[in-house]
């Protein structure tokens, strides 16, 4: 019994998410492969081998594997499927875009989001917007698997000695090729992966109020920036700052809330973080009931005053 976990990158850094998915695969399987999928990615395979736990690493270098298309990635999952029973990837939007067509392909069912490991074939999964967790039982020959990285402690990224393996690309169908690709640059810590975020909501109001509120508080604190799916849909901010269900999965350090009512779909992205700090004026939002602490209190008042007190 093995377990292949396809390493999150960009063709030049390990994604954190990986190291999340490998204590999953370890809880499967004690034998654990990786396999970087990308072009020119050797310094990824070299921080890869490097992972506590890890078997061998797979490179796989090729330029059409150099955009992270699914339908090439896929292929090369594919044509390495048949010596794992679990295959596991990190449940981002990348995973979730790769695995399913994998599952597919190999006519099983795929469990998503897993949060725990019970057996080699039973997992738990958090259904209706994490407000229940479900045991799920698979009796499929191959487990298709995407971990909800918040739910896994992280392996350590140092101490392993894997070997690494290079293997030739399995040409792919040609069925979506590249177009352009458009990145938010930002100085800041990336969402999933910040100790600290600070997160806006409706209440604050407009996309201006939220840099004149927000802004200076991370800032200070050295935070990534998030907001609530009702912000986004305003305009407040780009989508890539949602945190909830429909957005990224979060569990930092501290989370800060701030003018944000708690919607069940926000709560499932961010309930799992270490302390929750909400401020908003209605003492009776559902945010305050995951809350650590909680502020009633007006945010264009309070948020200012915590951040000009941070100052001194």
């Amino acid at each position: 019994m093995s377990a292949l976990v396809i390493v999150e990158h960009d063709n030049q850094t390990l994604k954190a998410a990986t190291l999340n998915a490998v204590t999953a695969a370890l809880a499967c399987s004690p034998e654990v492969d990786l396999l970087v999928a990308g072009y020119e990615a050797d310094s990824v395979a070299q921080a890869a081998r490097q992972i506590r736990g890890v078997r061998k690493v797979i490179l796989i270098d090729s330029a059409i594997l150099a955009d992270q298309l699914a339908e090439p990635v896929a292929d090369q999952i594919l044509a390495l499927a048949g010596a794992y029973d679990h295959v596991l990837a990190p449940s981002t939007a990348r995973g979730k875009n790769v695995l399913p067509r994998v599952a597919a392909k190999l006519d099983v069912a795929q469990l998503s989001d897993i949060t725990k490991v019970i057996s080699a074939d039973t997992f738990e999964r958090p259904i209706y917007a994490g407000n229940a967790i479900a045991t799920v039982q698979s009796n499929d020959a191959k487990k298709i698997i995407t971990v909800r990285t918040t739910g896994f402690d992280p392996v350590a990224a140092q101490g392993g000695s894997a070997l690494i393996e290079k293997q030739e690309a399995v040409s792919g169908s040609g069925k979506s090729a590249f177009v352009s690709r458009e990145l938010t640059k930002s100085d800041r810590p990336e969402l999933t992966a910040a100790k600290i975020i600070v997160s806006g909501g409706r209440g604050l109001g407009s996309a201006e109020k939220y840099r004149e509120i927000i802004e200076p508080l991370a800032d200070k604190l050295g935070a990534a920036m998030g907001a609530s799916r009702a912000a986004v849909d305003a305009g407040f901010v780009p989508n890539d700052y949602q945190v909830g269900q429909t957005g990224k999965i979060v569990a930092p350090q501290l989370y800060i809330a701030v003018g944000i009512s708690g919607a069940i779909q926000h709560l499932a992205g961010m309930k799992e973080s270490r302390v929750i700090v909400a401020i908003n004026k209605d003492p009776d939002a559902p945010i305050f009931s995951v809350a650590d602490y909680g502020l009633v209190a007006d945010l264009f008042v309070a948020v200012p005053e915590l951040t000009q007190a941070l100052n001194r």
